[in-house]
């Protein structure tokens, strides 16, 4: 009896050390939130992708806890504010950062 206590113990224990593993902090995502992050970083790239007056290959998109910041550069501020409105129109976009330069 007292060594199946401790074996419930122990894997009780480690449940929580992987639990806790898995969490997330201030400046660190948890794991499904990289993986959230991720899609979102998918789908925001694919919508820049997808418009043909925007140059995607000169767009660089980042995404943590799904706040979405855009860097590069590009050829007018008509082509920023494109980027940043199909940037918002992508669920799971909490906020967008805006750090790209007109050439």
């Amino acid at each position: 009896m007292k060594s199946s206590n401790r074996y419930i113990t122990l894997f009780f224990g480690i449940f929580l050390a992987v639990l806790a593993g898995c969490s997330s902090s201030a400046k660190q995502e948890g794991t499904g939130e990289y993986f959230d992050d991720a899609v979102i970083t998918t789908k925001v790239k694919a919508a820049i992708f997808n418009d043909p007056n925007l140059k995607s290959s000169e767009i660089n998109v980042e995404t943590f806890k799904g706040r979405v910041q855009l860097g590069g550069f590009v050829s007018s501020q008509t082509d920023i504010n494109k980027a940043v409105e199909l940037t918002r129109g992508v669920s799971g976009v909490t906020a967008v950062q805006n750090s790209m330069r007109v050439k």
